[in-house]
């Protein structure tokens, strides 16, 4: 810029002193309705250049204005935004102290020119929402919405959050709903729509949602698999609700073969189903269950159950020790079993056979039972003496 300009007045000086030294300067008539300005060409080109010299310090004095002007308002701004960053830092250790009143405070006095105005915001909010001002709580989830403009998931998923921790359980569920449709397979959205559907009911919904926690190994296998159970478990619960033991019937018969040969699943339907007094159905999935496997939790269910055919349990029960041995378990639900028949002498020999084997408090007391049936009453005392003394040793070792 300073070249050109040293160029251009070295070209009107030339021009200017060259018909000065020449002696010839010329003559310029400007002429106006009112006015005629006469003037020589020296002249007019000396007008002219201080003309042009004028406007460049015009020109410098504006540039300076304004430059003053976007450096005070840069020296502002940078101001605001180091505050801003330091009232972030002291928020998030009020945080961890648990101040919520003066991390709401702190994170939302110069939020607007924070690093992360969402974050702010947000976090501004869970703040507002530990203190119970539902209010505020609303109002920085819609600032954070406002200046989150098209990335609004962190504001949807802290929304679902706080309407979480607030019971707004029905609320979260919507929300998790529609969160899942754009972000399946995001943790935070899985983790929130699993505490949605368990509070809301929706068992359904949360074993949909199982594939992908698994995908993305939000939990492990047996976490995973204890939420399917609690969620086939509700379903019964909410078919036995709806009509009972026919709906119970229609539950089960509809689910897969695979859902149905679940021990912990067949185990939770008979117990059902024994609620439901529909005890015929009960021992069926006992015994179908038995054929295919051994399960102790299945045997322990059997002195349970009411069934007009007692023999086919008992037979079950002689298969499983033929199969298994005669354990502790086994005859003792053999004696509990021969005791309902009234088969009194058989039932002594089961409980004496499990006793052997190891002691028990339990199969004591029903011994003496059977022996007082027997006309047996000095056994039977000294059966109770027996297991009394179990009972005292086993409550003084814990």
């Amino acid at each position: 810029m300073l070249r050109v300009l040293f160029l251009f007045l070295v070209l009107i000086a030339s021009v200017v002193v060259g018909p000065m030294l020449a002696g010839h300067q010329g003559y310029v008539l400007i002429q106006t309705d009112n006015y005629n300005i006469e003037t020589s060409v020296t002249g007019l080109v000396i007008m002219g250049v201080l003309l042009f010299v004028v406007l460049l310090v015009i020109e410098w004095i504006l540039r300076r204005i304004f430059r003053t002007g976007a450096r005070t308002r840069g020296w502002f701004i940078g101001r605001k935004r180091t505050r801003a960053r330091k009232q972030t830092k002291a928020a998030l250790i009020k945080l961890a102290e648990g101040d919520y009143k003066q991390v709401e405070k702190l994170l939302t006095r110069n939020a607007d020119h924070a690093e992360q105005p969402v974050v702010n915001y947000l976090l501004a909010a869970e703040a507002a929402q530990q203190r119970g001002d539902d209010f505020r709580t609303n109002q920085y989830l819609e600032r954070a919405a406002e200046a989150a403009d098209t990335d609004q998931l962190p504001v949807d998923i802290t929304r679902v959050r706080i309407q979480l921790a607030q019971g707004e359980n029905h609320a979260a569920r919507h929300g998790v709903d529609r969160l899942l449709n754009q972000a399946p397979r995001h943790p935070e959205v899985l983790r929130l729509a699993e505490m949605a559907y368990l509070r809301t009911g929706a068992f359904a919904s949360l074993l949909e949602i199982l594939p992908s926690m698994s995908k993305i190994n939000l939990h492990t296998e047996a976490e995973l698999q204890a939420l399917q159970q609690q969620a086939y478990i509700g379903l019964m619960n909410q078919a036995m609700a709806d009509e009972g033991s026919d709906g119970l019937k229609r539950w089960w018969k509809d689910q897969s073969r695979k859902t149905r040969h679940e021990v912990p699943l067949q185990i939770a339907m008979v117990e059902h189903l024994i609620e439901c007094n529909d005890h015929e159905l009960a021992q069926e999935i006992v015994l179908d269950s038995l054929k295919r496997q051994y399960d102790e939790r299945l045997v322990l269910l059997i002195p349970r159950l009411k069934s007009g055919n007692p023999q086919q349990l008992e037979k079950a029960l002689r298969q499983q020790v033929k199969q298994h041995g005669a354990t502790p378990l086994l005859n003792s639900t053999l004696g509990q079993l021969l005791m309902k028949h009234g088969e009194w002498q058989q039932a002594a020999d089961a409980f004496r056979e499990a006793l052997k084997q190891r002691p028990d408090a339990y199969d004591y007391a029903w011994l003496a039972d059977v022996l007082d049936k027997l006309h047996r009453s000095d056994e039977a005392a000294q059966m109770r003496r027996e297991g009394l003394m179990l009972t005292l040793k086993q409550n003084g070792d814990a």
